[in-house]
């Protein structure tokens, strides 16, 4: 008899699918990175997911994020993610928060709470925060870093922040993890550098703290969150004992 994860218990077993239907991760930013990430967890079988994101479906979403459709424009990222989650398994419990993480917000999510954090949030502060938070309680987390302004979606590493390199999110990162002394910080990044956005191609406004819109496409976010996901999910394993890789 088949069922949803036939082919995954093929290639992991069932001891691997039962240690991801008792976790529970946290994913933070549910854009172009994160939403394809979650859709990896989804669809791998992780039994518990709490997503944190304040916005809502845009326009200009349309051309990158899972979630984006016209059926979506306007709904938050979070309630589109947990509706298309439940239509992928009903069984999956989705945590739809409605929050953008910051100093102000960050009292009201306890990192203890899940099995894994995943970070896919584009701004440095709470980047850091979160870091913060995590090590502070103990609490695995991965954090993406720059996807946006490149072409090349095979140019993803995973690595230590200590060993990243070209990415400037990455650059700024490194420095203040240095600073303040958070030790390993597992992220995946890009070797590709940058492009400069080109100039007079959009009608958008920069976001608060923004000089220019970023420039993104289809396959590249997609791809880093192809491997933030891959890896959330081999490290859950891992730590179980349960992961037939390397």
């Amino acid at each position: 008899m088949t069922d949803p994860y036939t082919r995954t218990r093929a290639l992991l077993g069932t001891p691997a699918l039962e240690v991801l239907r008792r976790s529970h991760v946290a994913v933070f930013g549910i854009g172009g990175v994160g939403g394809q990430a979650v859709e990896v967890l989804a669809r791998s079988g992780v039994g518990e997911l709490s997503l944190f994101d304040s916005d809502t479906v845009a326009l200009s979403n349309l051309n990158r994020q899972l979630v984006a459709l016209h059926s979506t424009l306007g709904q938050y990222k979070v309630d589109a993610m947990a509706a298309r989650i439940a239509d992928i398994d009903p069984a999956t419990v989705v945590h739809a928060n409605r929050l953008f993480y910051s100093a102000d917000t960050a009292g009201a999510v306890d990192p203890a709470q899940f099995d894994y954090v995943l970070d896919c949030i584009d701004t440095v502060s709470a980047k850091l925060l979160l870091i913060e938070r995590c090590k502070a309680a103990g609490t695995p987390i991965l954090c993406s870093m720059g996807a946006a302004n490149k072409l090349d979606p095979t140019a993803f590493r995973v690595a230590d922040i200590e060993k990243t390199s070209v990415d400037p999110l990455a650059k700024v990162i490194r420095l203040q993890c240095r600073k303040r002394r958070l030790g390993k910080v597992k992220v995946v990044f890009s070797t590709e550098a940058p492009l400069p956005p080109l100039a007079g191609e959009t009608g958008e406004r920069p976001a608060t703290g923004r000089r220019t819109v970023p420039a993104s496409n289809a396959f590249v976010p997609a791809a880093c969150g192809l491997v933030c996901g891959s890896e959330v999910v081999k490290d859950l394993l891992r730590r179980a004992g349960a992961y037939r890789g390397v």
